[in-house]
């Protein structure tokens, strides 16, 4: 029988370690890329992943079926712990209070990237979309989202008005959504934005 996210949850907090070990066979490797994609280094990616599991197995944090997936908890505490390991480094990261459009517990549509991701959608799909977009779009959402660069961290290296970053990052993701979408549904992909 196989057992749904919340119940495999759910064991883990009554101390189950085979459960905790299934759910660690099932997101190792997503959480692997995702805290790689932020940081560029194996050693601090795989500390990421083992800090989020014993957050997991210590009960920090508390997930809620009621909240969202499970597999978005994760990813937000895997954001969380890459965050706090880049700071205890002294590490130039995020900028957090410029990226609440993206942030993954909210609804999904304001975050089509992770929403791919997570969901375990193919990435030639995401890789798709992306070649779709503008070639300033795919560099912005890449600087962005991938290299982890804050809003004013693009905004000097493009030279632009921080502004306009915003607003294109913006433009850049709604395209980006929309085009994942068209993807999933098996349709084409409007090359003209």
């Amino acid at each position: 029988m196989t057992r749904t996210e919340t119940e495999l949850y759910e064991q883990i907090q009554s101390g189950d370690r085979n459960a905790l070990e299934s759910l660690y066979v099932k997101y190792e490797k997503l959480l692997f890329s995702y805290a790689y994609k932020m940081t560029s280094n194996k050693e601090l990616s795989e500390e990421v992943v083992q800090d989020v599991f014993l957050k997991v197995w210590r009960k920090k944090g508390g997930y809620d079926a009621n909240k969202g997936k499970l597999s978005t908890w994760l990813i937000t505490l895997t954001r969380n712990s890459t965050i706090d390991i880049l700071r205890r480094q002294k590490i130039d990261t995020y900028e957090y209070d410029e990226r609440d459009d993206i942030d993954p517990t909210q609804n999904e549509q304001n975050s089509p990237v992770e929403a791919a991701v997570e969901a375990g959608e193919d990435k030639a799909m995401i890789e798709r979309a992306m070649r779709s977009l503008s070639s300033e779009q795919q560099r912005i959402i890449t600087l962005f989202y991938f290299k982890a660069c804050s809003h004013s961290q693009i905004a000097k290296s493009l030279d632009m008005p921080l502004g306009t970053v915003k607003s294109r990052i913006r433009l850049a993701l709604q395209h980006l959504k929309k085009n994942i979408e068209t993807v999933k549904k098996g349709g084409t992909i409007d090359e003209s934005q």
